[in-house]
């Protein structure tokens, strides 16, 4: 019997040893992006301009986006945003350029940066008009001085500036903004990735390699909930709360580990139906959901 044993356990020893090594697989690359919400989202009817501050922070945002207004009205706003402990992470300001290169931007923009001095926020310049064609640039050209001279005044304010590419604009493509962006050669100065204006210009396929060339000027990031496949401006299905619609944005989160961006992500829900909660929420709820970090197998 304890030959039989004996015999047992050499051949158990054995497959073992002979036995494929599996390995536990790898937790999926994550990184902890401070996600917030632009205005968009949640200024809704029903709430306060207190309430809907309270809100993003209940649900656990780190923060918001907002738009231009004049510098008194934007500290009073930044005033109640940190009196939560939140951040306002960017401020979306116009700008337009002429054929002929000649940059127009608010009289007030620099005022604004003024009052945002030491705050970090990021300014978002979405540059509408007919500017010069991107293939001609080389750089050298008074607009990306004046645009250098810009990035100037964000620097000494503690801010930086990163093009908003928007369709029907000079910047619609992520990839023109992203050239330009390269041309100015400043660090404060860069480029966001707006995930509905680049799928609504058709540059779905594209959207790896545009974030690779994107890399050392990529300062913040939009995603939203999307029907993959759509390649005009049909917001109500390229719009819409995060985890709904077919595009998939888990790849695009994997893309950004990859080229090691660690920068803010926030959440774009222009035109999405409802109160602020039946949006803000679910995208919470997916966040997390796409964010969190696996748990390898048990082998």
């Amino acid at each position: 019997m304890k030959h039989t044993n004996i015999l047992t356990k050499i051949a158990l020893l054995s497959a073992l040893l002979i036995a494929p090594v599996v390995a536990a697989e790898p937790a999926a690359p994550r990184v902890a992006h401070p996600f917030y919400a632009m205005d968009t989202a949640f200024r809704r009817a029903g709430l306060t301009p207190e309430q809907q501050l309270d809100l993003v922070k209940e649900l656990g945002f780190a923060g918001i986006a907002w738009t231009e207004a004049p510098a008194e009205q934007v500290a009073s706003t930044l005033l109640q945003v940190e009196k939560r402990g939140l951040k306002m992470f960017t401020i979306y300001c116009a700008a337009s350029v002429t054929p002929d290169g000649k940059l127009n931007h608010s009289p007030h923009l620099t005022k604004l940066m003024e009052t945002l001095k030491g705050h970090g926020t990021i300014v978002w310049l979405h540059l509408g008009g007919k500017g010069p064609a991107f293939d001609k640039l080389t750089g050298d050209e008074p607009l990306v001085d004046a645009l250098r001279k810009l990035a100037d005044t964000a620097a000494a304010n503690g801010l930086r500036i990163a093009v908003y590419p928007h369709v029907g604009e000079w910047t619609a493509r992520f990839g023109d903004a992203t050239r330009l962006a390269l041309l100015v050669k400043h660090p404060a100065f860069g480029v966001t990735f707006n995930l509905c204006h680049c799928l609504a210009m058709g540059d779905e396929n594209e959207i790896p390699g545009l974030l690779e060339t994107a890399k050392p000027v990529l300062f913040t990031v939009t995603i939203n909930g999307a029907d993959a496949g759509v390649k005009k401006a049909d917001w109500g299905r390229l719009i819409r709360p995060l985890g709904k619609g077919t595009f998939d944005n888990g790849p695009v989160l994997r893309k950004l580990a990859e080229i090691g961006f660690t920068g803010p992500v926030g959440f774009q829900g222009y035109g999405i139906p409802g109160d602020a909660r039946s949006i803000l929420a679910p995208t919470m709820e997916a966040w997390r959901s796409l964010t969190e970090v696996p748990v390898p197998p048990q082998r």
